[in-house]
């Protein structure tokens, strides 16, 4: 019998683990050397490899729940920009379907960085020898710039087609500035400038373009901290609802920013040579090939698909609007010039709880009334895609100060059924017939959300906005 000795012995059949690292490193030219790290350096490395992996890596089950919850055959590009958007949740973010807002959103955050320090630990009882990991913080760079150019991509054509923050309707420019949150006003102040948000969107695009070619990411992250910085400051003071995501991308963006510090050090303030980046990766192995042509592929098709869907939503589906059109004519501001309760003619007054102030149509299904009678605040912050126009509450969410009403117009008998659009109020509901007294005067006469017999004589108010009297061309809503 022949006795084994290391050899003859036969060898021992290589682990996935093994597998991968050798194609890892198959980017790694034959004649490259990389100097030893320090040790606070291998340590810091550990941590931050886990934690980003665990933040940007679609590692929780939910975010596949979610992708299994789409009808892909019919999808919208909301289903797109919230998967772009997902976070690891070990805690909900949201409560009553209203966003988490302050530190409270950061709560997944501290259970990641937990995980990660522990699994840093453990890593490095396993690991003693390692003396450097250029290697892996190459792939970790690869990993982040994609993550982080999906997201851009997908806000960037949120804000180039106005979708996020929409021009502000009627009702809310006749809404005192006082009944708004800040987040409102945030919104109504960026959507009153369609092309300067088509412009924030376009600079996000142009960002996520940069930062996905190795040679320009330093000018991308610039970038992305010089502009979304702001936007994560905003979400803050203004309680938006978004810290966590806006945070997320600056802090990526730092991530990949510290990497080229040392050399824009030198060159910036030293005023010396720069030394230039050595590691370029070698491409030329098979399934690394295809692996990054895949990865290419995929996202410029993800692209695609999502610029024509965002594109549809903006040109026929309001998505934060109501698509149905409201009544034909009927688009204005209105005074109450009679109001009849019960047969009892109830003269203007601006306390009393049953007399309408004024009444707005809005161009599509929304009527919305001022009158003195408390409003229980939606308190969300109106995103999410509703297919029903009534839970389309983008223009209520965040203030108080008026009714709105959702409405069907039944043409045939000349009536319109009401409904109140704020979620905690859905129980008014009102049925009026309507009638045109002449082109500028609607009566509408029916029963209240009490069931009190209303009639009301509609005034049209020719009210002119220096913002619609100050442009050339009409904005389109």
């Amino acid at each position: 019998m022949t006795e084994l000795t290391p050899n003859n012995a036969p060898s021992r059949p290589e682990n996935w683990l093994e597998r991968l690292r050798k194609k890892l490193y198959s980017v790694v030219k034959p004649d490259l050397t990389f100097k030893h790290w320090k040790s606070w350096e291998i340590s810091l490395f550990r941590f931050t490899f886990l934690f980003l992996i665990l933040m940007v890596v679609p590692l929780d089950w939910k975010f596949y729940r979610e992708v299994f919850s789409i009808n892909w055959l019919d999808f919208n590009f909301y289903d797109l920009l919230k998967l772009s958007k997902y976070q690891p949740q070990f805690f909900p973010n949201v409560e009553n379907n209203i966003p988490l807002f302050g530190f409270a959103g950061f709560i997944n955050w501290g259970v990641i960085f937990i995980i990660a320090l522990i699994g840093s630990l453990i890593w490095a009882n396993f690991d003693k020898e390692r003396k450097e990991f250029t290697v892996l913080y190459y792939w970790l760079r690869v990993i982040v710039r994609f993550r982080l150019a999906i997201v851009l991509i997908t806000y960037g054509f949120f804000k180039l087609f106005p979708l996020q923050m929409p021009y502000p309707s009627l009702s809310n420019l006749l809404t005192n500035y006082g009944d708004f949150f800040a987040w409102k006003i945030y919104f109504q102040t960026v959507g009153i400038a369609p092309k300067y948000e088509s412009f924030l969107g376009f600079v996000e695009i142009v960002a996520a373009l940069l930062i996905l070619n190795r040679k320009t990411v330093t000018f991308g992250v610039g970038l992305i901290i010089g502009f979304l910085g702001n936007v994560a400051v905003a979400n803050g003071f203004y309680d938006i609802g978004e810290q966590s995501l806006s945070t997320l991308i600056v802090f990526l963006a730092f991530f990949l920013f510290i990497y080229d510090i040392p050399r824009l050090y030198d060159l910036l303030v030293k005023e010396k040579l720069a030394k230039a980046n050595k590691f370029i990766p070698d491409f030329s192995d098979p399934t690394i090939h295809k692996l990054r042509l895949f990865a290419r592929t995929s996202f410029f098709i993800f692209v695609a698909v999502y610029t024509f869907k965002t594109y549809d939503s903006w040109a026929n589906d309001p998505y934060k609007y109501p698509k149905a059109a409201g009544l034909k004519n009927a688009y204005g501001l209105y005074d109450v010039k009679e109001f009849v309760l019960n047969k009892d003619t109830l003269a203007y007054s601006k306390t009393d709880a049953n007399r309408w102030q004024d009444v707005v149509f809005e161009k599509w299904s929304t009527l919305s009334i001022k009158v003195n009678r408390p409003v229980k605040i939606d308190l969300s912050n109106g995103e999410g895609y509703h297919k029903a126009d009534i839970d389309r509450n983008y223009e209520v969410a965040g203030f108080a100060g008026r009714h709105y009403f959702h409405y069907q117009i039944d043409s045939l008998n000349h009536t319109l059924s009401l409904q109140n659009k704020n979620i905690n109020h859905r129980d008014e509901k009102l049925t009026l017939a309507y009638k045109w007294a002449n082109d500028s005067t609607i009566v509408l006469s029916g029963l209240n959300e009490n069931q009190n017999s209303i009639h009301v004589v509609l005034s049209k108010i020719n009210k002119k906005f220096l913002m619609f009297e100050g442009r050339r061309r009409p904005v389109k809503l």
